[in-house]
């Protein structure tokens, strides 16, 4: 409508852990990577005990087969809701072009440094089986309990310690306190006994540990969280992980336990879950008199993956990491000035961005042990003794990508040295989602595709997203486009909020409080549910209240009546094309030209909203005027527009309200866009979407009057309130309106005063110059 075309695609988000989830619900299977492809599997038709264990090829296809299915039922939403999305321009990001340039960007950021394989400390869900990134963290409150624990020092002298993890205790590698506190000095740089294992860990210093918590000295596990983690770095400790993937303690003892006591001790925790240790060695502990104190209960913050049920553990893998900034200083002074250079709406927002980069632990973990998701495009040569060489990836060739190097041969190679000594083997890890989500700008305009299309709209202007996911999805697509193009992927970003139940929490299928919009398009219609949505501010959470659907449905049915009450006045461009210049000669009548002197206000207020994205702002002004225009405007002048002062005034009255109701559909378009286009069709060509924006211009006219409006509104109220309270017929007569007001407010209201007697049924008036601030009315009926 500003004359501008508009690059919009549609994109499904369909690859990564909710997707396996759903297909692993659906058809009631599971992935089994080691059994071989079936071409004629079927999935149960009905489910049996036990999911049905699949290859991944054959859950794979499960999942293109019910995410194409998914998407033709969100496709039917966004259409009937409306969106103005280019159906043309539709990509999904499992899709071969999606996986393409996904692959081939990480294969850029691989030669280039920015991508590195590593073995490390990773957060792992134990459900899902796969390592997660910091970003995918969540903290949430559990219910937990505070053991305090004896380790011995050199002359049996009893160290109390406080965790919430005794399970861990085999995994013990140091003790640690703040190098000031004055308990623990003398112990520092001496060793201490480990309660139950016997094993001797250093106690030393650390400026993280807290003096106020707990006894003020902690046990450092490998790893229990991400303390830990940092200790174990910082202090160069060694590693004896106890925790297994799949969230039991491992089958063997560490090496450090050497003791026949010690070792007895871990076989009573091997194979258990993290809960049945815990019991398992509170028990052990409290025998042995080393449980200083019955478990206290506590409630305390646990690190979840954010689509998981379990608390994540940490268990050292061989992972994928992209650089973004954590623990490189120039590469993080960059995020931030981009960051500073991205135009933020609201712009609070930007201060939750500048927040995530500065609290960066780790660099971003982009591999996943799971199975729909795009490949890893890497293979590795393995020696003459079959073991893989981490050491020396092997990449495709430059156009290959899309690959697979669970199926493809890498260059040099021949198939038949898959797994073989001296052959190679491909990377089984997939991509973590956004991975390829963090490339959307890139895949909608088909980088190293279609050149001329990536050049037109390459950067883009507008990413609008919600604020949980700044920390991935924005800060990502900012830093592939830093590393890749040295530039921001998009000049603004919109960031909505939250949509919430009725008591204000957030809907959640988890809760059972989710309402599927389905239903409200049904029921109120899709301008009612756009009308609902759009008075949502940007960076504000949303109530769903059936209420406002009520009350935009109001709104669309009396936009279609007050349009069907004008146009039946008949007159120049009612029927034909719409003639703003022709109109406005025809005006005459000063309380027409007030109304339109209103309306350019009121257009300039709405264009100017809009540019500030505040398009709820937009929204209130144009409904505004629309009451006004209904409630007042038009009754004041209804009698005149049929021509009861003349056919000059009935002219006025009829450009009038033409002109008015033109540009109201056109402020109304984009938010409820089918009762406008309907209107639209009725009396002008083509559609309102493509009609030009409305202008001041177009309705001002060179000398508008004062205050005229005002009085006439004021006036009709008076009356109207003076009917109701007698509880009579808006249409009942009245048989004398007094008005005592100054005396320029009496010579507004008497250019008016015909259409105010007509509107009102008023039969005799008397006005009173007076010296009062305020107008007053007397009306007899």
């Amino acid at each position: 409508m500003r004359g501008k075309e508009v690059f919009y695609p549609i994109g499904w988000d369909d690859n990564g852990l909710p997707t396996e989830r759903r297909v692993q619900n659906y058809y009631h299977v599971r992935c089994d990577p080691s059994l071989p492809f079936d071409p004629n599997f079927v999935p149960p038709a009905s489910p049996g005990p036990e999911p049905v264990p699949i290859s991944r090829r054959n859950f794979t296809e499960l999942c293109h087969r019910l995410t194409d299915l998914d998407e033709q039922a969100f496709e039917e939403v966004w259409r009937r809701l409306g969106l103005s999305v280019d159906w043309s321009s539709m990509y999904r990001t499992i899709d071969d072009d999606s996986r393409a340039i996904s692959q081939r960007a990480f294969l850029r950021n691989l030669a280039r440094g920015e991508a590195y394989l590593a073995e490390a400390p990773t957060l792992w869900d134990v459900t899902f089986q796969t390592a997660v990134a910091q970003a995918e963290v969540e903290d949430r409150e559990v219910a937990g309990a505070m053991y305090r624990i004896a380790f011995h020092a050199g002359d049996a002298t009893a160290i109390p310690v406080a965790t919430t993890r005794p399970e861990l205790l085999p995994a013990c590698v140091a003790l640690v306190a703040h190098p000031g506190d004055e308990r623990y000095g003398p112990l520092f740089g001496t060793t201490v006994r480990t309660p139950l294992f016997g094993v001797e860990v250093p106690v030393l210093a650390h400026h993280l540990a807290d003096p106020a918590k707990g006894t003020g000295i902690v046990m450092v596990c490998t790893f229990g969280d991400n303390n830990d983690v940092t200790w174990w770095r910082d202090l160069r400790l060694p590693a004896r992980p106890v925790m297994g993937r799949d969230g039991r303690l491992l089958a063997s003892a560490p090496a450090a336990i050497t003791s026949r006591a010690g070792r007895a001790a871990y076989r009573q925790l091997a194979g258990e879950t993290t809960l049945a240790a815990r019991k398992r060695i509170t028990a052990m502990l409290r025998a042995s008199g080393e449980l200083l104190a019955e478990p206290e209960p506590v409630r305390h913050a646990v690190n979840f993956y954010d689509r998981g049920s379990q608390p994540l553990e940490i268990v050292t893998t061989r992972q994928w990491y992209i650089r973004n900034g954590a623990r490189d200083d120039r590469l993080r002074e960059a995020m931030l000035a981009r960051g500073a250079e991205l135009s933020w709406h609201p712009p609070f927002m930007r201060t939750r961005y500048e927040n995530w980069v500065n609290g960066l632990a780790g660099d971003w973990l982009v591999s996943r042990q799971r199975f729909f998701g795009v490949p890893i495009p890497v293979w590795y040569p393995l020696d003459g003794e079959g073991r893989p060489r981490y050491d020396a990836p092997i990449v495709p060739a430059d156009g290959a990508p899309p690959v697979d190097p669970a199926a493809d041969t890498p260059p040099g190679y021949s198939p038949d040295q898959r797994g073989a000594p001296g052959g190679f083997t491909g990377d089984p890890d997939v991509m973590d989602t956004w991975a390829t989500s963090s490339l959307t700008p890139q895949i909608a305009a088909r980088w190293t595709l279609d050149g001329d299309l990536f050049d037109r709209v390459y950067p883009m202007d507008l990413r609008p997203q919600a604020h949980e996911i700044i920390r991935t999805w924005l800060f990502y697509t900012v830093l592939r486009s830093q590393l890749e193009h040295a530039e921001l992927p998009w000049q603004h970003a919109a960031i909505s909020g939250w949509v919430l139940d009725p008591d204000r929490k957030k809907m959640s299928k988890s809760v059972g409080n989710v309402v599927t919009p389905m239903d409200s398009l049904r029921r109120h219609g899709s301008d009612a549910v756009r009308y609902w949505a759009a008075r949502s501010r940007l960076g504000a959470d949303q109530v769903f209240d059936p209420a406002q659907l009520r009350v935009g449905r109001r709104l669309a049915i009396k936009i279609l009546n007050a349009s069907r009450f004008v146009l039946s006045l008949g007159g120049p461009g009612a029927d034909g094309a719409d003639d703003a210049a022709a109109d406005r000669e025809l005006i005459s009548e000063p309380l027409d030209a007030a109304m339109l002197d209103r309306l350019a206000g009121v257009i300039g207020q709405c264009t100017a909203a809009l540019e500030a994205y505040d398009h709820a702002g937009a929204l209130d002004r144009a409904e505004e005027f629309f009451w006004f225009l209904c409630d007042d405007y038009l009754e004041l002048v209804k009698a005149r527009a049929y021509g009861e002062r003349g056919d000059a005034a009935a002219r006025s009255a009829r450009a009038a309200l033409r002109l008015a109701l033109s540009a109201v559909l056109r402020l109304f378009a984009p938010f409820l866009p089918y009762v406008t286009e309907e209107v639209w069709s009725w009396w002008q060509d083509g559609s309102v979407h493509r009609a030009a924006w409305p202008d001041s211009t177009d309705v001002r006219l060179p000398e508008p009057p004062g205050a005229v409006l005002d009085a006439a509104s004021e006036a009709i109220a008076a009356i109207r309130g003076a009917k109701s309270g007698a509880k009579v017929s808006m249409r009942a007569p009245v048989r004398s309106l007094v008005v005592a007001a100054r005396q320029d407010y009496l010579d507004a209201l008497t250019t008016v005063l015909p259409d105010i007697q007509a509107a009102g049924r008023v039969e005799s008036t008397e006005l009173r110059s007076t010296d009062q601030p305020e107008p007053a009315y007397e009306v007899s009926l």
